[in-house]
Order: structure tokens, then sequence, then C-alpha cells
């Protein structure tokens, strides 16, 4: 499938249907908003400690993103004009500075006003350099127009932090080398207006003679007005002005962005809400449209980098994605993509297989981006991604390939947090012994590839690795290896090993067996509890069993203790001053007592209710927590957003279900913020979650049908909704305590343990 065109006389056709359900007129026939003018980008631009979002301007899932460079939202200056982001959170390969006067510096540091991002457009007022930019991005190229306030000898200066430019007729071309790798981005920049004089920028002045260096300064004397266009690749500056050339035939901004603002609102018209007030139209939609920054699309005419094996290859008609931080967005973004997105989901699971094809040791990647695979955090949960998928039935892709590589993966690599090598004495340890081996307080390091600040995260590690095991096993289940299936699914339950029945928690071991003691679950293992847990704490881990919520209550005891610990998450207090709590923590923020809800790890956490015959505790819980944590302002989100893996949390949570196990073909229900909200899940078909009785504070269900039959389950199964369905929730102000309770009612868990 081809990377879409650009089409600047593309009609808004297709996007009828759709915003029939949503653009209609008032009486006075004023109209509405469309889909994408509820996409407020600076949500989150600013939080307690982290950076939850930055305000992107890009397409669906396109190479091409920008977002003004600066230290952050508070920041009263900004550092040139963005030309492409190449990761999520990275800052711009290239930077363009409009200058008048004398050019000395590579990149101008502007004081800036009168700002306004929307997802297809940028425009900023440069107001000491009185200078007004307007910007527009395509898939491949973007579009700037420059206006310079007052006469003047005007200059633009492009700038690359680490690489190499090139003086052209009308512009620039030229390549980034980044973070060191082996990969490069490459530019080619081109104006309407054929530069007086150019040169290179070094050491604050213009050598003229000069025509290649890092910073190039191209002159166009008294015009007061610049355009300019430019095109990207990850294969070659001619490729970059092919994808120019096939994204963007004109000089006109507002055509670009008009364009971007349809494919805009075709996207998110996959899901129609109604009701609700404007704020939580905003939040769910900009949550909507921040699941859409990654994986991005790597194709160029059929062609893509690979930064698994250095080379180009033809995708044979199969877009090439990269750039996914999977530890979390496996638990939401996927799971999203596959009701809404999917043939885009397949094409990426196919790239994954592609990826792990490419690579040395023929491992699935872990954390792959632009530059290949950080492998940053723990686990190896493209394996649920893969899964999830096919039991869902997106089954076009090897499956029998994927398992050999996720496989490799979880068998042949270290668990060890950031790290990407084999096997280690730790390892080896846990397959042997059952349980990942935890330092002793005080106790030295003795494993060498232990990362020096990440550290083991004994029991992190061992939970996220039962949970990649379960889903491994239902893969070879699937391809009828009963022995691969048996051994997994023993190791998916080796989370037992590490419960204390005595304080209910998973508890480290030291290589002796024993518990480590004292211990304190909200603050032992030093900084981001490494040492144990990874950026959150013990009270955080003890419900990360998502593949058996069954056998948590039973460890636990039973219902009734399951639940007096869960509540007692959201009520422990933080046991020391917040100052004290967020320095060693500081990814635990958005706290309801011990519980985060700024972390992915949580996200599940509220939905246990209805494991445990609760179901009105998890539609309170979704609720409140929804309310308090994600708002439409700038501190709307309450920790790392991550590019879609917390939004797509809220997405599902609005419209009143979510995936609490990827790899199982079920969802729980919640309690819906809209009175309807329609769902678009392929061939013409809609999945809709109707709330009668609505009213804002109505958030329990009474009673429901599901498809037009009685519905006495907190969840219902993929094959419900797959081809179009219809969850009707009767709402109240009070809690049904009885609606959803019976023992056959329950979600499902993980099958028993085989003989």
């Amino acid at each position: 499938m081809m990377m879409n065109r650009l089409n600047i006389k593309r009609t808004v056709g297709s996007c009828l249907m759709a915003m029939a359900f949503f653009s209609c007129t008032h009486t006075d026939q004023t109209p509405t908003k469309d889909f994408v003018d509820y996409v407020n980008p600076y949500i989150g631009n600013i939080s307690h400690l982290l950076v939850p979002t930055y305000p992107t301007v890009h397409l669906p899932n396109s190479m091409l993103r920008v977002y003004p460079e600066r230290g952050d939202y508070t920041s009263d200056r900004v550092n040139g004009l963005p030309v492409v982001v190449t990761s999520h959170r990275g800052s711009s390969a290239f930077n363009l500075s409009p200058v008048q006067g004398e050019v000395s510096r590579p990149i101008v540091s502007y004081s800036y006003d009168l700002e306004n991002i929307t997802p297809y457009s940028y425009s900023v007022y440069l107001d000491e350099a009185d200078i007004q930019v307007e910007y527009a991005p395509s898939h491949q190229a973007g579009i700037y127009h420059i206006s310079f306030g007052t006469e003047g000898d005007n200059a633009l200066v492009v700038n690359t932090k680490n690489g190499k430019l090139v003086a052209e007729e009308k512009g620039v071309s030229g390549y980034q080398v980044i973070d060191n790798t082996p990969t490069k981005i490459y530019l080619y920049l081109e104006t309407s207006q054929l530069p007086l004089r150019k040169g290179v920028l070094a050491d604050g002045k213009v050598d003229m003679e000069s025509k290649e260096g890092s910073a190039i300064a191209l002159y166009y004397g008294s015009e007061k007005n610049l355009n300019l266009r430019y095109g990207i690749s990850f294969i070659s500056a001619e490729q970059a002005k092919k994808n120019l050339q096939r994204d963007i035939t004109t000089y006109d901004v507002k055509a670009v962005a008009d364009a971007g603002r349809r494919i805009w609102n075709k996207t998110l018209g996959k899901i129609v809400i109604e009701g609700g007030s404007e704020d939580e139209k905003e939040i769910f939609y900009t949550s909507l449209y921040r699941t859409y920054e990654r994986m991005i699309n790597l194709s160029e005419d059929g062609k893509y980098y690979s930064a698994f094996d250095g080379k180009i290859h033809e995708d044979g008609g199969v877009p090439f994605y990269t750039d996914d931080w999977i530890w979390d967005t496996y638990r939401a973004t996927h799971p999203l993509r596959i009701l809404i997105e999917p043939q885009k989901e397949l094409d990426m699971i196919r790239s994954y297989i592609r990826m792990a094809e490419q690579s040395d040791r023929r491992w699935m990647p872990t954390f792959p981006e632009v530059t290949g695979d950080s492998h940053r955090m723990n686990g190896n949960h493209a394996v649920a991604v893969i899964w999830d998928a096919y039991c869902k039935g997106l089954k076009d892709f090897d499956l029998e390939a994927a398992y050999e590589a996720c496989k490799g993966a979880i068998t042949e690599k270290t668990l060890l947090p950031w790290l990407r090598c084999p096997l280690t004495e730790l390892d080896k340890f846990y397959q042997e012994k059952g349980f990942f081996p935890a330092l002793n307080p005080g106790e030295e390091e003795t494993c060498k590839a232990v990362h020096s600040f990440e550290r083991r995260q004994a029991v992190a590690v061992m939970l996220g690795n039962c949970y990649d095991n379960w889903c491994l096993a239902q893969i070879a289940r699937t391809l009828n290896k009963t022995d691969d299936y048996k051994k997994f699914m023993r190791m998916s339950y080796t989370y037992r090993n590490v419960y204390n029945a005595e304080t209910g928690f998973f508890h480290p071991k030291n290589k002796d067996g024993k518990f480590i003691e004292p211990f304190d679950y909200r603050y032992s293992g030093g900084q981001g509890a490494r040492g144990y847990y990874g950026e959150n704490n013990g009270w955080i881990y003890r419900w990360d069993v998502q593949h058996n919520p069954a056998d948590l209550i039973a460890l636990m005891g039973g219902q009734a203790s399951f639940i007096e610990r869960l509540n007692q998450t959201f009520n422990e207090p933080l046991g020391r001053s917040k100052f004290d709590f967020y320095h060693q923590l500081p990814d635990h923020t958005g706290n309801v007592g011990q519980f985060s809800m700024a972390n992915e790890p949580c996200l599940h956490i509220p939905y246990l209710y209805n494991y445990a015959g609760q179901p009105w505790m998890t539609q309170k819980r979704i609720r409140v927590l929804l309310n308090q944590w994600f708002r439409n302002d700038l501190m709307g989100v309450p920790g790392d957003e991550d590019g879609g893996g917390m939004t797509a949390f809220v997405v599902f949570s609005m419209m009143g279900f979510y995936p609490v196990t990827p790899g199982s073909p079920t969802y729980n229900i919640g309690s819906p913020v809209f009175q309807s909200a329609k769902m678009e899940v392929g061939d013409g078909h809609y999945f809709e979650i109707i709330a009668e009785n609505y009213a804002p504070d109505h958030k329990y269900i009474q009673s429901a049908t599901l498809n037009g039959t009685p519905w006495n389950k907190p969840w219902f199964s993929h094959a419900d909704i797959q081809n179009g369905g219809r969850l009707v929730l009767q709402m109240g102000d009070k809690p049904n305590k009885k609606w959803g309770i019976a023992s056959d009612a329950v979600p499902p868990s993980s099958e028993s343990l085989p003989e």
C-alpha cells in the first residue's frame, strides 16, 4: 500500500459520512465544530514533574512531525523553526532561522507570542524580530511562509546539528546523523525566490566562497515574504526531493493545511461521540489524536530504510512502520488500533516481523525507533501485540515467523532493563530456580551487565516476563507446539514464587530464596524503586498479573480480601512528604493513595473490581480518576503520556470499556462519559455504546443489553462487536450493586496450568 498522496484539490467527500454525525448546524445556521477542532495540542504540555506531551504537528502516523523546540511550555524562547522530529520527544533534526541583518548564529533563540498550534498547522509571531511564521505539514514534506515585518537585508539560516548541508540553486540539501548511529535523515529544501547570495556560516561569520557546511545562510535582500518548502527522507537527499515533489506542489500554506485538516477530520471521525461537555469532547479527541503520533510510516515510494540492518529495502506494497515504545503502547494503543485501524495494525505487525528478520540475532524488538531497537524499559511485549491481533481476527501475517522471533527475545535475551544482550547469570538463575534474584540492601552488584542506574528491577522483570510467556504460550498452542505451550505456561505462573502470603505483595527474594527484609513496599528499591520494581513501587506491581486476575484473587484469599487490598491501594498514604516521595519516585505521580494515574502499569488496576464481584466500584473509580487527572488544560495529563500509551486509556475509558488483558479477546466494561459513542470497526460496521438515562453524574450501570440481549456481565468479547454491535447501558446516580456480580459473570482469566 503506497504512502497517501497529498492532493491539494482533494475534496472532503470521503469525510462527509462521518462528519454528518457531528457537524450539524444550529437553528441560527452557525456550524458546530469539526472533529479536529476539538483537538487541543497544549493539553498536558506541563505537569507535576515530567513533560507528559508535546504540541505535535503532523498527519496521522506520518514520518514528518514537528513541534516548537523550547525547554518546556513555560519557556519564553523558541530555538529556531523546527523541520522534523526524528523520535517521540526528540529535538528537531534541522532548524531554520529567519534573520534580518547580520547573520552570526546557526540557531537563533527567539522571543515569541501569538502562537497557535493545531494537528495540521503552526503559526507564531517572533515579536522581537518582528517576523510572522505560518507552517503546515504533509506526510514527508512541509511548507513555511515567513513574513518580515520591516525592510532589511533578510536571510534564512538552515542548520544541522550533526551532519552536512550543501547550498543548492534555490535552497539547501544535506543530512544529519541521528544520535551518533549509522542512521541519517536527509533534507531537500527550496524557496520560491532565488537567493541573491549564499554561504557557509562558521565561527560567527559567513563564508560566501564555501557552499558546504553544517549551517548555510541564504540571503534574499529586501524581500519581505519568503516561501519555502522541503522534503525529508531516510534514504537520500534525492529521495527527499522526490518526496517533496510528490507531497506538495504549491507554496500556499493554507492549501496544505486545509488538506491536512481534511485528513485529520476523516481520521478522528472514526469515533463519533454525543453528549458530554465541550471540555470532555476536547479531552477525548485530543487523546485520540495522540494515539496517531506513533508508529510512523517510513516507506518512501515503495522503499524504506531499516536501521535494523542499515539497508534500503523494497516494501512490497506493505508500509514499514517504526518508533514504538511498546512497554506501554501494547496495553491500549495497539488494541484501539485493532478496532479502528485494523489494516494499519496489520502493517505494523508485519513491520515488527521484518525488524526481527533484519536484526543480527533475529529477536523481536522491544523499543523500535528510527535508529533501531533501543531496548528501553523492560519486558518483550511485542508478543502481546501480535497475539492480541491474532486472537481478535487479524491473521494476515506470518504467525510462525513472529513466534520464533518472540521466543528468541523471551528465552535468549536478558530480562535486565535497558539492555540487549544474551542471557546473564541472573536470567539463567531465574530459568532454573523460578525467580529472579534480588540484592539485599547494601549488597554490591555482582552481575557486570546490570545497568548502573536502571538496576535489576527483579520483581518487575519477572512479572512482565510471566505475562509475555502467557502470550507466547497461546501462540505455541495455536501452532500445535504442545511442549512449548506447557513450558511457557509454567513460566507464566512463576509470579507465585515471589508472592508473600503474609503481606499480600510480590516481594523480592535474594539468591538464597529468602524474602528481602526489612522491606517497605512504598520506598524499598532506591531511586524509582528500581532495585526491585521499576518507576513504580510495590503497591503498583502488587496488581501486575494482567493475564490471571482470578489466580491473584485466589492468592489473596478470595474476593473479599482482594477488594479490601484493592481499596487500600487507593487509600494508603504516601508515608513521607510529597517532596520526599516524588524525589524518589518522580514517575509515580497522579496519586490517589498509592495508586498512580500517571504511569502505564497502573492503567488496568481500576478495572480489577470487575473480577471480584464489585463492578460498581470500577464504574466509580474510572469516572473519578478521569475527572481528577485528565482535564482540558496545560496540566491535564498526570504523567508521561508516551505518544498514545496513556491517552488510549482515556479514549477507551471515556467510551466505557477497556482491554485489561491484551491477548484475551475480551473487554471490561467501565462507565461511559458520553451519551453515545459510535466506533467504525471496518467494512461499514459500527460498534455503539449508548448510555440511556444519561446525565453527567449518572456513572453507575443499572442494567444493560448487548446486541439486543439482556447483559449481566461486566465484560464482553471481541466477537460480540467485531462485525458491529450495540451495547446499551441504563445509567443512574446510585450504584446497582447486584449488576454483573454473578459467579459466571466474571471476566476470563488464564487457563489452569497444564499437567
